[in-house]
């Protein structure tokens, strides 16, 4: 059974870019980095599918969900510091 790689976003954006730039087709470019050109085509479809997301304004998405959680840990750090004074 073959492993599954693993590839970093900077190395996926990086062969998008080369496949948009269309210098080389996308099966020159499977061949030279040794990944399948389906592979390199759904890099490609969830590159241009998401791009406008980058362009929207107001916080994104994992911002506001970073803020919640900021504010559960307060929260929890509030009634952790209540039930410590309610203890001693």
């Amino acid at each position: 059974m073959k492993k599954r790689n693993s590839y970093p976003p900077e190395f996926k954006t990086k062969v998008v870019l080369e496949i948009l730039a269309e210098t080389f087709t996308i099966n020159e470019l499977a061949a030279k980095y040794h990944i399948s050109p389906v592979v390199l085509s759904r890099w490609k479809n969830e590159f241009l599918d998401r791009a406008s997301e980058v362009f929207k304004k107001g916080p994104s998405e994992d911002a506001k969900e970073l803020e919640e959680k900021k504010e559960h840990i307060s929260a929890l750090e509030q009634k952790i510091g209540q039930l410590t004074y309610e203890v001693d």
